[in-house]
């Protein structure tokens, strides 16, 4: 769903927001900024999210995400000058804003600082909050960018401070725009210039996709909400893209992977994400309330030539297994997404659902789907073989019988 909302910034002209809902309340956020003229001063294409760890009464600590930003607003956004500089304020949900403060000299233009405000007396975020009042977390960034270039940072992006943890993906800025149209020239983040990803290898059909001979990496995977770990996914990941013909084999790296994602009681989200990969999302669900299974997946991701690739498909159903137990199989897997996307798993084991203490329970293995699926067949074929043999006896017996009459 792609909403519009127009709001006025006070001397600064019309500010276009378009916020691109995403999965499990995932936003993208766009701020086109103008001056009295009309003109773009300020751009701005980001994804982010907050985590917040916070002592409750019970003199435990707790933590929350913050990824819903439906309600942003941008009052405070500036164009700014090289006196006054220029600023980015988004203010969202119950007391939360968001600043980036720009600096501009004479031939660069700096991201100065980050400032993240958050305040617990919110009860709805933080309804068991020990403390209760506004908390600001600032951090110093001083990152220069050549003037009239535009920031580029697909990959996460992390600031750590105090009890907040913020993430910042998909990320395209430019301050102090010239002459009202912002630049194509694009200036890398240091993790977007060591993109790195298998050459694709163009083969004869769609459906022909190389495999590499080396496996995956296992990569280890959680999700947390505020009562501790409920989620938990190991396996090592093989992704098989075609587009145009041309197929790719990619295999994930954990130790370059980030991830996130979000636990509910009917659903469960484990979201990965890299320096090419904007998303990978896997959405576990519960069915007839005893067994979940994994339902969807969406990826959208950058390929060799620069192209976006992106898939989704919310009609899977692989990885069922019993609530309460976790999903296990060390052979490899194929779970086939689209005719053009398919995702190779070793080394497999997940558990969405009711994760105790941080560690997997019981797992049903996937070899069991295997003897599930002989037991009928070797029931037929034995069945099969005693009706044949009925039909054997019963032919014998009619046989001799005709003999004794022709004897008589």
């Amino acid at each position: 769903m792609v909403c519009f909302r127009f709001s006025r910034v006070p001397g600064s002209g019309l500010v276009l927001l378009c916020l691109v809902l995403g999965a499990v309340s995932s936003y993208a956020l766009e701020l086109n900024l103008t001056d009295s003229e009309k003109a773009t001063c300020l751009y701005a294409k980001w994804q982010m999210n907050f985590t917040i760890r916070y002592e409750t009464t019970s003199k435990n600590y707790t933590i929350v995400t913050i990824s819903d930003f439906g309600n942003a607003t941008y009052n405070g956004s500036i164009c700014g000058d090289y006196q006054n500089g220029s600023k980015i304020a988004v203010q969202f949900g119950s007391g939360f804003s968001w600043i980036v403060n720009f600096t501009k000299e004479v031939s660069t233009y700096s991201i100065h600082s980050i400032s993240f405000s958050y305040d617990t007396s919110d009860n709805t975020t933080f309804p068991d909050a020990k403390e209760k009042e506004l908390f600001t977390v600032k951090d110093t960034v001083a990152f220069g960018i050549p003037l009239n270039d535009i920031f580029r940072c697909n990959s996460v992006s992390t600031l750590e401070k105090n009890d907040v943890v913020q993430h910042y993906w998909d990320v395209h800025v430019q301050a102090f725009v010239q002459n009202g149209t912002v630049s194509t020239k694009e200036f890398l983040c240091d993790k977007d210039k060591t993109l790195t990803t298998v050459v694709p290898t163009t083969v004869p059909s769609p459906t022909t996709t190389p495999t590499p001979k080396e496996k995956p990496e296992v990569g280890s995977y959680s999700v947390k909400n505020g009562n501790g770990t409920c989620l938990l996914a190991t396996m090592g990941l093989q992704l098989n893209v075609t587009q145009d013909k041309v197929a790719s084999v990619i295999n994930i790296n954990p130790n370059i992977t980030h991830f996130t994602g979000s636990c509910h009681s009917q659903t469960a989200l484990l979201r990965l994400n890299s320096s090419n990969i904007k998303y990978l999302d896997f959405v576990f669900a519960v069915k007839n309330e005893n067994r979940f299974y994994l339902k969807e997946v969406n990826i959208s991701m950058y390929l060799v030539n620069g192209s976006v690739f992106s898939i989704a498909n919310n009609n899977l159903t692989y990885w069922d297994a019993p609530l309460g137990s976790s999903y296990m199989c060390n052979k490899e897997q194929t779970v086939s997404v689209s005719g053009a996307f398919q995702i190779n798993t070793f080394d497999l084991r997940v558990q969405p659902f009711n994760v105790v203490e941080g560690k997997y329970s019981t797992a049903q293995d996937c070899s069991t789907d295997d003897d599930n699926f002989l037991v009928p067949i070797a029931v037929g074929a034995a069945l099969a073989g005693v009706f044949i043999l009925v039909l054997l006896a019963y032919f014998i017996g009619l046989k001799r019988h005709h003999a004794g009459y022709e004897q008589f």
